[in-house]
């Protein structure tokens, strides 16, 4: 069975040292092995190799039986800067993972990352990485800087990536509120799952996702909480002329026709998904190379399904080949 990773990171080292140069909200220090550690609010990430080395990467993946892998930018992408900043560093890492894909189209595929703080940018570059890089879509965050997701500054985005079809992959960032989960990682281990929760809530019940079906949405991390919460959410439609106001119908209607990635390795949970969107809606994802992400338990947890070997062939990569059109 082909396996493709669709949940993974990478950091341009262009892009880091750009960081290094002092121009930026990030502090970077060094661990005692010389990777680079980025300081946000709440989170830290030590930059291992495989984060920033191709060839390092290819040689993992080729020892895990990995055959490609998704590759995108990860949280907060480059928001947290000034939006002039974030247009430059987003346009840089965009080239950067066009270049890999184009070296090694055998091996990666990716997700573009966009300037989300500059709205009107956003929009321009989506089309420049979709219309002349080539990538299928973009990973967006759960919240820009405080700002929703489904905030009418981002509806011409919407707009544009429904007209082409895109994939819209949301990740978790900064929750608002994150001062209280300083403690314990509990920002990536919880605040992570909630925000990207009501990210996706606050989109469908705007309407955004019914008003821009061309949009192919995909989430991370098995959607957060959505597949547990998704009654609850119906009983809010029903129950509440507000969450009617921009639906011609129930979200988990909408929220079936989702994508959800693995990156929670208890195959309970998997089963929960798969029994609420479908085998054909879920996409194998590790979260390598961060200290949380495992392409073994990735492949484990996938193979301890009881589902026929047809379910689980797409969820190991038919799924993602088809999605990308691979």
């Amino acid at each position: 069975m082909t396996i493709i990773d669709f949940h993974n990171h990478y950091y341009p080292p262009e892009y880091i040292k750009e960081l290094q140069s002092g121009s930026s909200k990030f502090t970077v220090s060094f661990d005692d092995d010389g990777n680079p550690v980025l300081h946000s609010p709440g989170d830290i990430n030590i930059i291992v190799p495989g984060h920033r080395d191709v060839e390092v990467r290819q040689q993992v993946l080729e020892e895990a039986g990995i055959d490609r892998q998704v590759i995108t930018f990860t949280a907060p992408g480059t928001v947290v800067e000034t939006p002039a900043r974030s247009v430059s560093l987003a346009q840089m890492v965009n080239d950067s993972m066009a270049r890999i894909v184009e070296e090694r189209p055998d091996r990666f595929s990716s997700l573009a990352t966009l300037p989300l703080n500059d709205p009107e940018a956003s929009v321009k570059e989506l089309e420049r990485a979709m219309t002349e890089l080539g990538f299928k879509g973009v990973m967006v965050y759960s919240n820009v800087n405080g700002t929703a997701l489904s905030d009418r500054c981002y509806w011409p985005l919407y707009e544009l990536a429904s007209d082409l079809n895109a994939v819209i992959y949301i990740h978790p960032t900064y929750p608002v509120g994150v001062e209280a989960m300083t403690e314990y990682w509990l920002m990536p281990l919880v605040g992570f799952l909630f925000d990207t929760t009501l990210a996706t809530a606050g989109l469908v019940f705007s309407g955004v996702v019914e008003r821009f079906p061309g949009i192919q949405w995909a989430l991370c991390h098995l959607g957060g909480a959505i597949p547990y919460l998704a009654e609850r959410l119906d009983r809010g439609y029903y129950a509440f002329e507000s969450c009617r106001e921009h639906l011609s119908r129930p979200p988990t209607e909408f929220l079936k026709n989702f994508y959800y990635d693995t990156v929670n390795f208890e195959p309970k949970a998997l089963q929960l998904a798969i029994d609420f969107a479908g085998a054909d809606h879920i996409l194998a994802g590790s979260d390598y190379p961060h200290q949380i992400g495992s392409l073994q338990k990735m492949v484990e947890s996938i193979n301890q399904l009881d589902i026929t070997e047809e379910a689980r062939a797409q969820i190991l990569g038919g799924n993602a080949s088809s999605l990308l059109g691979l």
